[in-house]
């Protein structure tokens, strides 16, 4: 499971890291669309955070107990409360980017909901200082993503995954 903001490398990150350790990859925001047949955008819009927010929380739970490869869940997906429990069970990749790193990667685009609006970077901070706490909360395993490539996230992370392992041996 890959977790993280927007612009921390979550779809670039999770196939990779999917092939490295040679399982399937699947993308929570995709099964949305594909689910909901529109745009993540559109749902924010026509229903609302809340209704987008409770359709996400529904795909992972059904992700969580279909799937055993890696799964990217939204950057958003861990502020509720049911998922930040089933998300316990799992192996969680916290992808921590850090602001300029963020605002560069995601370049404030009106695709993504919860940036769009007045001061685009002010949203964005106060996205990372709220959701960074959480973030850590839900992590077995975090790697910083500023300034790596993502052939370099993917083998810090099998790094942190194989020292994980050896604890537990």
């Amino acid at each position: 499971m890959v977790a993280g903001p927007p612009g921390s490398g979550k779809s670039t990150v999770g196939p990779l890291l999917a092939k490295e350790l040679g399982v399937s990859f699947r993308d929570s925001d995709d099964d949305i669309v594909t689910r909901e047949g529109r745009s993540i955008a559109d749902i924010f819009t026509t229903d609302g955070e809340a209704a987008f927010r409770e359709i996400e929380a529904n795909v992972i739970a059904e992700a969580l107990l279909e799937h055993d490869g890696v799964l990217s869940v939204g950057g958003g997906a861990v502020l509720a409360p049911a998922t930040q429990e089933r998300l316990r069970a799992h192996t969680v990749v916290f992808l921590n980017v850090g602001f300029a790193a963020g605002v560069q990667r995601v370049g404030l685009s009106t695709a993504r909901p919860l940036l769009a609006g007045v001061n685009p970077r002010a949203t964005y901070r106060s996205l990372l200082d709220a959701r960074l706490p959480v973030y850590r909360s839900v992590a077995t395993i975090e790697v910083g993503t500023d300034d790596r490539t993502p052939e370099q996230i993917v083998a810090a992370i099998v790094a942190e995954m194989t020292k994980e392992l050896e604890k537990t041996q």
